[in-house]
């Protein structure tokens, strides 16, 4: 079935992981012009939007609201009004909610359209140092049930695997991938493009016994290397 001509589109709109500069000039025209901003954290978006002088109204959309809020939001797209769908920083989709309603809007043939910009991910991938030919994101490990077992699935996969991580998680994650992995090399980089930067590179064993004696803040992203890889970062 064609997309109907009378519909609206939902932007998926990257914001800054940090940085309020982080932001293509395309993603703040498309704030600007939308009839709606679907928003993570309402209080967060209102930062960026304040730091840009835009007025655009939002509604709040999260895991938690997801169910009553997805029909509001097809609703105003299928009468016409084009809605921005914003994560608390980055890209939406991304380990969160966002993909429910992309696909909602897919199945009722709502054009959808990519406004691309930061990713956490990807940033920390790149700044790394480790292979970036393959990589494999993983995201949030279950916070109890089934961690080790998601990563035993990972144990003999040779591209670079990359996890998002709670500060206070850190370790024991570090600890449970040397226990499954050995002691590759790896990257922990937290806090990126804000004031406190830090991108941390070694073996699983030394970013360990510095996390467990530096206490990290800020939402970390973990990065390790091939199983055979011979670089070990100082």
């Amino acid at each position: 079935m064609s997309l109907t001509q009378n519909k609206g589109i939902l932007y998926i709109v990257a914001t800054p992981i940090g940085h309020l500069g982080d932001i293509t000039f395309r993603a703040v025209d498309t704030l600007k012009n939308v009839s709606l901003i679907a928003a993570e954290d309402t209080r967060q978006t209102r930062k960026l939007l304040n730091h840009y002088d835009l007025s655009t109204p939002m509604m709040s959309y999260f895991e938690h609201n997801r169910l009553a809020q997805i029909p509001k939001i097809i609703r105003r797209l299928a009468s016409g009004e084009s809605v921005a769908i914003v994560s608390d920083a980055g890209t939406p989709g991304i380990s969160d909610p966002a993909y429910r309603l992309i696909r909602e809007a897919i199945d009722e043939n709502i054009r959808v359209e990519s406004i691309p910009g930061a990713s956490a991910s990807i940033s920390a991938l790149v700044s790394s140092g480790l292979l970036t030919d393959r990589f494999l994101f993983e995201g949030f490990l279950p916070p109890k049930k089934g961690r080790k077992t998601r990563l035993e699935n990972l144990k003999d996969e040779t591209a670079t695997i990359i996890l998002y991580e709670s500060p206070y998680r850190l370790v024991k994650t570090l600890t449970q991938c040397e226990e499954m992995f050995g002691n590759r090399p790896a990257v922990v980089a937290r806090e990126l493009t804000k004031m406190f930067e830090e991108i941390k590179r070694g073996t699983l064993s030394e970013l360990i016994s510095y996390f467990s004696q530096s206490k990290p803040k800020g939402e970390c992203v973990i990065l390790i290397g091939k199983n055979k890889e011979n670089v070990y970062f100082k």
